[in-house]
């Protein structure tokens, strides 16, 4: 599942917020158990594994010029929650790049 989410930032300040506020993505999954664990392999990409209600759900976000790109592969178990789980990253994505 691919969720864009557009920005005017640049990439560098999209990338500060990111790390800055990265650690924060586990307070948006409902409950707010998850266990979050993110890398950078490039400046421009953030891997994360996902952990909750021993469910595990590994991801990527892609820094674009004019686009973040947040990737998530959804187990086929889940696969019915996809319009929700599209909808909150949407949501919290740019709550998660806005200025704090």
């Amino acid at each position: 599942m691919r969720v864009p989410i557009s920005h005017d930032l640049g990439k560098d300040e999209v990338r500060r917020r990111l790390k800055d506020h990265g650690h924060e993505i586990g307070q948006y999954v409902p409950g707010g158990l998850a266990d979050v664990s993110t890398s950078w392999p490039s400046e421009d990409r953030m891997d994360l594994a996902v952990r909750a209600m021993g469910q595990g759900v590994d991801g990527c976000v892609i820094i674009e010029d004019t686009q973040v790109v947040f990737e998530v592969n959804l187990p086929p178990a889940l696969s019915f929650v996809e319009p929700m789980v599209a909808s909150a990253i949407r949501q919290q994505g740019q709550k998660l790049i806005a200025p704090k």
